[in-house]
């Protein structure tokens, strides 16, 4: 099943995202948490993908491992960082000989050390160019692309920003998966400017259930997500206690689902970190059927 399809005539669409192990005992584990997550059976599951293709190998073993063990759709990341054009092609083409038929396409971020990002020779600059190559190499692939509630943190403004995204859809993806966020009013703004200037694909929120505060600092100032004070401040009271910890960002987690599918959303996409109990919760909380 493609991205397009997922969200086809309505359909609600469940996704998780996960990242490659580096041992083959960190591959048995996530796959446990994956046979727990999969009773809600997900319309897909997506696997980040290293700078410069450094984890392609087993972002592919995780995402064929996936689709071969479970039978779900999945799909995998792809950035511009570091690969030419036709190195790009090659490791889409592996893709769809392994049946992967979706593709998150990202920008990427710069190397570490590096401040601005710069396209390698015969590479891509921005996120739709590879959207657009993407499309037109590989017409069948669904696409989704990063969208961003509360801006980019190296986008100018958040019209600037936007309008980045606007060339995203028009280059040819098929869903907008945004980056994580702890302020629903965040996303919901952000679905009208969408609407405002002609973005009409699926736009899914992002969520990330919290289980360690010191870990979700840390995570939110990498992206440059805000976390409420009062969030905070509950995290805090329960510094030394972990399971305190866990249960506050379940809790918070459950309710800002909950919020959301109250509104109506297209889908949700859970950064579960390679985990499943604090998805399972707030999913079962919610009472999504599996």
């Amino acid at each position: 099943m493609t991205l397009a399809a997922a969200y086809a005539s309505g359909k609600f669409g469940l996704s998780y995202e996960l990242f490659p192990p580096k041992t083959e005992a960190g591959l048995e584990s996530l796959l446990g948490h994956v046979a727990r997550l999969a009773a809600w059976r997900p319309s897909y599951i997506t696997c980040t993908y290293g700078a410069g293709g450094s984890t392609q190998d087993r972002t592919l073993e995780v995402i064929a491992g996936v689709r071969q063990r479970f039978e779900l759709p999945v799909a995998t990341h792809l950035t511009c960082v570091g690969l030419a054009a036709e190195q790009l092609g090659l490791y889409l083409q592996r893709c769809w000989d392994l049946g992967v038929r979706n593709v998150v396409a990202l920008r990427g971020d710069p190397p570490q050390g590096e401040q601005d990002f710069q396209p390698p020779p015969g590479g891509f600059s921005y996120a739709n160019e590879l959207v657009g190559y993407i499309r037109e190499k590989f017409p069948a692939m669904g696409i989704a692309v990063g969208g961003y509630p509360e801006t980019h943190q190296q986008a100018p403004s958040p019209q600037v920003d936007l309008e980045n995204l606007r060339r995203k859809v028009a280059a040819g993806a098929d869903v907008v998966i945004t980056q994580l966020f702890f302020d629903n009013r965040d996303f919901f703004d952000f679905c009208e400017r969408c609407e405002q200037v002609g973005i009409r694909v699926p736009i899914v929120p992002g969520l990330l259930p919290v289980t360690n505060g010191a870990q979700i600092q840390r995570i939110a100032s990498l992206c440059g997500a805000k976390l409420p004070p009062e969030f905070t401040a509950e995290l805090l009271r329960y510094a030394d206690d972990p399971q305190g910890q866990f249960e506050v960002g379940v809790e918070f987690a459950t309710r800002q689902t909950a919020e959301l599918l109250a509104a109506g959303v297209a889908g949700l996409h859970y950064y579960v970190l390679n985990k499943s109990a604090a998805t399972e919760r707030v999913l079962s909380s919610v009472q999504l059927p599996r």
